[in-house]
């Protein structure tokens, strides 16, 4: 079995709606305080700084943007003022335990491997991470039996890092770090977004322009917390930022790069979701139903056809680069989209060719 000192992460990127919750575990009350009759108005931030042992102001606004304080049973943002009688609740999340993940003769699609860091390829439907309702069958099982078969000595494997993740349905590239000094170094890399992420993905409708960034920052439906969302005022959530660029147009959706300069949570989903364009196939923001094109029925059984080819939102992590944490040259990977997203683009492309001949014998005929 595996150590929980040996896999550690930054999990600042884009995660599953499953592993929202999976992935941090059980949520369980830490403290409970009721706030006196003669409280005067005052931050939530700063009230609590006083009166939680090892609280800091940006650990509780995360706390707060994660949906784990409530007041009066309630969400509120960071600049809420506490008043009299308010009960306040903290919960931690408690993460399953990684000693407790077995080793899973799982294979891996090694892009890369030194003795510093590895680069996997993720096929769609595998979770990352292990966690409550996920303890088998995920990345880190695999790469616990792969890392301590005949390729590392466990005794010289101080960490393994999980540096950054993509979701349960998204296809694409990762990089694992195979020591402590290898993680440090690519962790600050993606803190300070020098990483170059670039993704290609299937989105419904024809955006405006050939290309453009997405801003507005992102956090945690103030409702539902397994879904994110995005707030414009910059009241609640994390700056995030998106570039996006098209590829091809195929009339009721559209092939489009995107490059990530931040990493939230299901940020690339919830951002074109909020354009008016979410990823086709995306059951979660939207895109697991018809949002653009005409009501013929073959248009419909079309559309249907590809959802069962790709039963998940269509978007493929290609590229990677960053500096190694050892040499400090620049290295870079890309992979190949998998074949049920190369399916459904192609099926675009062969219905929009068709629908444009059509068009043409009509206005040649006319």
């Amino acid at each position: 079995m595996i150590s929980e000192n040996d896999i550690e992460g930054t999990w600042d990127d884009d995660e599953p709606e499953e592993e929202v919750q999976d992935a941090s575990g059980e949520r369980v009350e830490r403290v409970r305080i009721t706030a006196t009759r003669k409280q005067e108005p005052l931050r939530i931030d700063k009230y609590l700084m006083h009166r939680v042992e090892g609280a800091t102001r940006n650990k509780i606004q995360q706390a707060i943007d994660e949906g784990n304080i409530i007041v009066n049973g309630g969400l509120v943002k960071a600049n809420y003022k506490v008043k009299p009688d308010d009960e306040i609740i903290i919960y931690e999340t408690r993460k399953a335990e990684l000693n407790d993940v077995l080793p899973e003769n799982i294979p891996l699609d090694v892009i890369y491997e030194d003795d510093a860091l590895m680069i996997v390829h993720k096929n769609p439907g595998m979770v990352v991470h292990p966690g409550c309702g996920n303890y088998s069958g995920t990345l880190v099982n695999a790469l616990a039996y792969y890392l301590h078969g005949d390729k590392v000595d466990p005794e010289s494997l101080h960490r393994v890092g999980l540096v950054h993740r993509i979701d349960k349905d998204t296809s694409g590239l990762l990089v694992i770090a195979k020591t402590g000094d290898a993680m440090t170094k690519l962790a600050a890399q993606f803190k300070a977004h020098t990483v170059h992420r670039r993704y290609i993905a299937l989105v419904w409708g024809d955006l405006a322009e050939d290309e453009g960034t997405i801003t507005g920052n992102i956090g945690r439906n103030l409702r539902f917390r397994k879904i994110m969302d995005v707030f414009p005022d910059g009241d609640h959530g994390k700056e995030a930022i998106t570039h996006y660029k098209v590829l091809e147009r195929f009339n009721y959706v559209t092939l489009v790069e995107l490059r990530l300069e931040t990493g939230r949570t299901h940020q690339i989903r919830v951002h074109m979701r909020s354009t008016g364009h979410p990823l086709f196939g995306d059951h979660t923001y939207g895109g697991d139903s018809i949002v653009k094109g005409t009501v013929f029925t073959k248009y419909k059984q079309f559309v249907e056809n590809c959802l069962r080819i790709l039963p998940r939102q269509a978007l493929h992590a290609k590229e990677l680069g960053f500096k190694h944490p050892v040499t400090g040259e620049w290295i870079q990977f890309t992979s190949e989209l998998p074949d049920d997203l190369d399916q459904v683009i192609d099926k675009w492309r062969v219905y929009t060719n068709g629908m444009n001949r059509q068009l043409r014998e009509r206005m040649d005929n006319a």
